[in-house]
């Protein structure tokens, strides 16, 4: 409130003139702070008349007149500028909140299991974490409940409070990454509430650690940029022809030098799991066992006059299936996530004029298992079928790379292995709509816009997040033509794919810097899959702004 020093420079006459006048001045000074309290009247109209004025024009005996109580009127609220961008804001009128004295975050009653999302966003927004008490001014409350799809949450920001609900904890953990984002763009959350979902479940990233290493560190960085915006699948291809690259109990000859312990992995498997993010490890095979292989030249797939073919094992051998199973069992045990990569991708004896006649001992094998009529493809297509049935077994759901499902054999890829669309360059891939057509689930891994390749070998060029903003959809699976919309419902996700190919071609650091848009972009239309309302110009500055 605005205090008037009254000095009275005019004669003896003058002070009560003065007097009132402060009295009145301070009367509006009060209504126009916007103070939602009731003014003290009793201040402002002394019991007596004062010195100097008649009893008749201030008398005693008439009770003071009621000052209104002052009122604040907001605008209408916006939406919070996150990336991704909510999908629905209740407009209110409110001051918003910002992270302030007495705020702190607590966690509501049943929801004990909050406690972990709850510190780390007291920790970001610089505010105590109070645990399982009631709300008070100011706070921050954390709560499971309702019955929305899975990863929804409400926020709903009034009275001063914030207060952030959904019916599972990754839920709940988003909508602390849109608070978290809000307050770091705009200083604080506005008004209103916040109803928000993702429109496919699958969000990520996925990362090449065969072909270059990477870091415990490295990795641990990328799952806390990926927490931020709202992506929950960290793919990690280890095994390929240049190097395997996380220790191995049951076969450990086949490790290369430069690897992740154990513990460095137990260690990212438990970041990602109090990120919500889902670690899907890929042990691809037939092709692209190079580094297993080196230990086990027996097993390398050979043609008729003894040359071998890089990265294949030879699948009609028992042995070869004995290694690779041994390997998707222990690491089956070691990630706790629903899902394992068994690859299937560029097996080279399917990339000869005739197979049959090039490999006749596969050709021998597949008519021994699967009848006189069965071929190379058909082989191949069971081992992908029996590698997906051994991860089956330890409570997984199989993932394959698109081109190792066929057309017109013997034998047909099973339909409950993921397909997850890449290209439709390779030997054996189809169109995308054969595969949806077939009732089968993608998930969208285009390598027009989704492959980053370092080096740029194969006419690949660095994708930016630009055009993944502004030309990419979960329904372009192949090149840059979207799947009708009718198959929307069978394509459940996305991810950026880092593929390592010429492995020195940038650093660790460079490859952070280079995916950074690009994924920011693919968070967005993986959450929303809706044309954007921001120009990508205005997108690059949210970004600039609420990631740092």
């Amino acid at each position: 409130m605005m205090r008037y020093s009254i000095r009275d420079r005019r004669g003896p006459h003058q002070g009560p003139a003065l007097l009132a006048t402060a009295v009145a001045l301070a009367t509006v000074a009060a209504c126009s702070s916007g103070s939602p309290h009731s003014s003290d009247t009793s201040a402002a109209s002394p019991s007596g008349p004062p010195s100097g004025t008649s009893a008749s024009a201030a008398p005693s005996s008439a009770p003071p007149s009621p000052t209104p109580t002052p009122s604040r009127t907001y605008p209408l609220s916006t939406a919070p500028r996150t990336i991704p961008s909510v999908r629905e804001h209740q407009a209110a009128r409110g001051p918003g909140w910002k992270p302030a004295a007495p705020a702190g975050v607590v966690v509501g009653a049943g929801s004990a299991g909050l406690a972990d999302e709850g510190k780390l966003l007291a920790g970001e927004l610089g505010i105590p974490y109070r645990g399982a008490v009631a709300a008070g001014p100011g706070d921050v409350e954390l709560a499971l409940g309702g019955t929305g799809a899975p990863e929804s949450y409400t926020l709903t920001v009034q009275g001063g409070r914030v207060r952030i609900s959904g019916p599972d904890e990754a839920g709940v953990f988003y909508g602390t990454r849109t608070l978290k984002q809000s307050v770091k763009g705009a200083g604080a959350m506005p008004e209103g509430v916040v109803t928000d979902a993702p429109a496919k479940p699958q969000r990520g990233l996925n990362v090449d650690i065969a072909r270059k290493f990477f870091s415990a560190q490295w990795i641990e960085d990328r799952l806390r940029e990926m927490a931020d915006l709202k992506l929950n699948q960290l793919g990690l291809h280890f095994s390929d022809d240049q190097g395997f690259r996380i220790a191995s109990d049951s076969h450990p000859e086949i490790v290369s030098a430069q690897h992740l312990s154990k513990a460095e992995v137990r260690r990212v498997l438990a970041l990602a799991q109090s990120l919500h993010i889902t670690v899907v490890p890929e042990i691809d095979s037939p092709g692209h066992l190079g580094a297993v292989l080196r230990a086990h030249p027996d097993l390398q797939l050979r043609n008729v006059q003894g040359t071998p073919r890089q990265g294949a094992i030879d699948i009609s051998k028992p042995a070869s299936a004995r290694i690779v199973d041994d390997l998707l069992r222990e690491y089956s045990a070691l990630f706790p996530g629903g899902w394992f990569h068994v690859g299937a991708d560029e097996y080279q004896a399917l990339t000869v004029r005739s197979p049959s006649a090039s490999y006749p001992q596969l050709a021998t094998a597949a008519r021994q298992k699967y009848g006189p009529q069965a071929g190379v493809q058909d082989l191949a297509e069971g081992w992908l079928n029996d590698r997906a049935a051994v991860v089956r077994a330890a409570g997984k759901t199989a993932k394959a790379w698109n081109d190792g499902f066929f057309r017109g054999g013997v034998v047909t890829g099973d339909k409950r292995i993921e397909v997850e669309y890449w290209t439709g360059k390779e030997i054996g891939a189809r169109p995308p709509a054969e595969y949806l057509a077939e009732g089968r689930r993608v998930v969208n891994l285009n390598d027009e816009y989704l492959y980053y390749v370092l080096g740029q070998p194969n006419d690949f060029t660095y994708p930016t997040g630009r055009r993944i903003y502004e030309q990419w959809t979960p329904l372009v699976l192949r090149g840059t033509t979207p799947v009708p919309a009718r198959y929307a419902p069978q394509i459940l996700g996305a991810r950026f794919a880092v593929w390592c190919d010429l492995a020195n071609a940038q650093t660790p650091t460079q490859v952070a810097t280079g995916i950074r848009m690009p994924l920011t972009a693919l968070a967005q239309k993986t959450w929303d899959a809706d044309r954007p309302t921001l120009t990508w110009d205005q997108f690059r500055a949210l970004a600039a702004q609420v990631r740092g």
